[in-house]
């Protein structure tokens, strides 16, 4: 056994050489530095999932135009019970109600009675009111050229009927604080709309003296020449509806020249201003008969849109095209990622007043001119006025839009 010992303690140490060899290799500079730079596996990095966006906000305005009632109108809403205007304007309902809001010009007075009178100076029974209210409209527009008919008396208590009935209002005043705040806000689907009220003038009656905040007139000279508009009382309305920061500022304004369906240089101007000084939404009345309408594209990016006239909505006038007449929708519409809100369509709808012969009941009602057309109930002669109503529509609105198209 002694004489393998050298051998056994050889083989021992060129083991133990091997190992410290191998140990000296694994702690070689320059392989550990090639070790050092080999990439070593990343933690997967958490992604937060993409925030969808938010949809816009989509919303309807109805309008409709000049709500008169002369008395052939008052006569025939007597139902034996009460003035029943609901008949009268039924055929409206399905648009106006099925919008987010609506609105309309109120142009006459509710002072009270009977007794009750027609042109020249309006008082029309509370009944109005309420079936307005009922066939879904939300506000109504009390400045226009009959809003003094009845004095201040008259003016103050067509307010407070359309307070009863629910019905928001702009454009009159019954004290200097109402007047200080003569700007209607509303919620419209979720879009904030600014309301205000203008009419050119009063047909002569002057502003009463004890009450010179009553009405809103955008004439300096309302009652001479008509031609001298209070620019500096419009830019500062304006302006203070801006710093109410809605979405969007409505101003409903009585102006123009009675029966002609085109406007005139001195409306376009005025539209101008008033977008200029942030209006989006220009809704006219008092022509008594249709005017044109469009959206525009204002010098600033942003889109407005004007309806000079949208005529009588009820009335038993006789001159020509003043039984035509629409309800107009509009579409608004808010980017809930910029926080910019615009008109983005409008449509129409083509309605006629129907003049039945005396002792007929309804003598006077609204008539969707579409369902009429499509009726096998409707005669000729009738077909024929439904037909040139159609017309007038189409030459002075232009082409029939739909939210479709």
């Amino acid at each position: 056994m002694k004489r393998h010992l050298p051998a056994l303690l050889l083989c021992l140490a060129l083991l133990l050489s091997a190992c410290g060899s191998l140990s000296a290799e694994v702690a070689v500079p320059g392989l550990s530095s090639a070790l050092e730079e080999s990439p070593a596996p990343l933690p997967t990095a958490f992604e937060e999932p993409p925030v969808p966006e938010e949809p816009p906000t989509v919303a309807t305005l109805a309008v409709c135009g000049d709500a008169m009632s002369h008395m052939p109108i008052t006569n025939d809403a007597w139902n034996g019970e009460r003035y029943d205007y609901a008949r009268i304007m039924a055929a409206a309902k399905p648009y106006v109600e099925a919008a987010d809001y609506a609105v309309v010009n109120l142009e006459t007075t509710l002072s009270g009675g009977p007794p009750y009178s027609g042109y020249p100076a309006f008082n029309s029974p509370d009944d109005l009111a309420y079936d307005l209210k009922a066939l879904g409209f939300d506000l109504c527009l009390t400045a226009n050229n009959h809003s003094l008919d009845r004095g201040f008396s008259g003016l103050s208590r067509t307010l407070d009927v359309l307070d009863a009935a629910g019905l928001a209002h702009v454009g009159s005043s019954r004290t200097q604080e109402e007047q200080d705040h003569n700007i209607a806000v509303a919620d419209v689907g979720g879009i904030s709309v600014a309301f205000l009220g203008y009419t050119y003038g009063t047909n002569g009656i002057p502003l009463p003296k004890k009450h010179p905040y009553a009405l809103n007139v955008f004439h300096t000279d309302y009652l001479t020449t008509l031609s001298q508009p209070d620019w500096d009382r419009l830019s500062a309305d304006l302006e203070a509806a801006q710093a109410m920061e809605t979405d969007l500022i409505a101003v409903m304004v009585h102006w123009g020249l009675e029966y002609k369906l085109t406007q005139n240089r001195y409306q376009e101007e005025l539209a101008d201003f008033l977008f200029e000084h942030g209006a989006n939404i220009i809704l006219g009345g008092h022509s008594h008969v249709p005017q044109p309408m469009e959206l525009q594209a204002l010098a600033d990016g942003r889109q407005g849109f004007v309806c000079y006239s949208l005529g009588n909505f009820i009335s038993s006038q006789t001159k020509p095209n003043t039984d035509t007449t629409a309800v107009l929708t509009l579409t608004l519409t808010r980017d809930n990622e910029t926080g910019e809100t615009q008109v983005t369509d409008y449509a129409y709808v083509p309605l006629y007043m129907l003049r039945r012969a005396a002792g007929a009941s309804p003598r006077f009602e609204l008539v969707d001119i579409h369902a009429a057309l499509h009726s096998g109930e409707t005669g000729e002669a009738l077909r024929q006025k439904l037909r040139k109503a159609l017309e007038t529509c189409y030459t002075v609105f232009g082409p029939e839009r739909t939210h479709e198209n």
